[in-house]
């Protein structure tokens, strides 16, 4: 169900969705930046919007840019508040250890996601119900399958 939104835009281009479906709209950068290798720098994207109580927004890489270029969001994803009004600034990472990446104004930099949210209550208690993962964390489900381990094993390749 789509929901109406009401965008508010200072300059820069109106966040677009680039294929019927898609997720997240594209954000265009407002102004040009060159970021040397391991550089970071937060990119204006001229874009203002105003979300109703009960939704966020959450700004996340292109998958495009991260694959191709190193170029990644440093706090991905980037929460955009209902309450917020300020331009939408995005923070980013070209983890290419010899290439710059340079940005013209109109590329596209990130993606705005739009979802609903739920509101937690939190309440203290002295102990939390069990569950078959328990304190299991980093880590806890692995990281390569049976399977996989077998294959790299028959290839000499165990700890590769």
């Amino acid at each position: 169900m789509a929901k109406a939104i009401e965008v508010l835009i200072s300059s820069g281009q109106e966040p677009d969705y680039s294929h019927p479906g898609d997720a997240g709209a594209d954000l265009f950068a407002a102004e040009a930046v060159v970021l040397a290798p391991g550089e970071r720098a937060t990119v204006g994207t001229g874009v203002s919007i105003a979300l109703p109580d009960g939704y966020v927004a959450f700004v996340v890489p292109r998958s495009g840019l991260a694959s191709r270029h190193g170029l990644t969001i440093v706090n991905s994803p980037g929460t955009v508040d209902a309450g917020y009004r300020g331009e939408i600034r995005i923070t980013l990472l070209n983890t290419d250890a010899t290439q710059p990446y340079t940005i013209s104004v109109g590329d596209r930099i990130a993606q705005l996601i739009v979802q609903e949210v739920v509101r937690a209550s939190f309440i203290r208690v002295e102990r939390l119900p069990g569950s078959e993962r328990g304190e299991s964390g980093f880590g806890s489900t692995g990281y390569r399958t049976a399977e996989t381990a077998t294959a790299h094993q028959s290839a000499g390749r165990i700890g590769a």
